[in-house]
């Protein structure tokens, strides 16, 4: 989806409301550019986090997937959230505050087997923005229970 929709973005052809929203994901990103424009090579690459290595595309997708809980105002007070932290933060490292937050949501969901917990979203985008914060809401959870 990705790189179908970046192509279509380069031959200026009519873009979705979603391919919108990953061009506009993409166009923040220009360290994938690159990438994207080789669609063999995309297709054909190995993100091993093992070797530290992102996957650009769990990465852009969770960024697609904030500006989808954004637009649709979920989960309650998000959009507020959001707000208030692009005043202290430009738009993109906000970005990154709460997609580090929910790829963390759903790792912890995949590893219970769960479905991620939106709840928890704003709270763990609230401690992992103080100085010193974290993105785990369990470790988190458990330096609030020693303080």
């Amino acid at each position: 989806m990705f790189i179908d929709q970046w192509q279509r973005y380069r031959r200026g052809l009519p873009l979705d409301g979603i391919g919108q929203r990953i061009v506009a994901v993409v166009l923040e990103h220009p360290e994938y550019h690159a990438l994207l424009d080789d669609p063999d090579k995309a297709l054909a690459a190995d993100f091993s986090p093992l070797q530290g290595e992102t996957n650009p595309f769990a990465h852009m997708g969770l960024h697609v997937a904030l500006l989808e809980l954004l637009a649709n105002a979920e989960p309650p007070g998000i959009v507020e959230a959001f707000a208030g932290l692009t005043e202290r933060l430009e738009r993109h490292p906000a970005e990154h505050a709460f997609v580090e937050c929910l790829g963390e949501l759903i790792w912890q969901g995949q590893r219970a087997g769960r479905q991620p917990d939106l709840a928890d979203l704003l709270p763990c985008v609230r401690r992992a923005t103080r100085v010193g914060g974290s993105a785990d809401p369990e470790r988190n959870s458990e330096e609030m229970d020693d303080a």
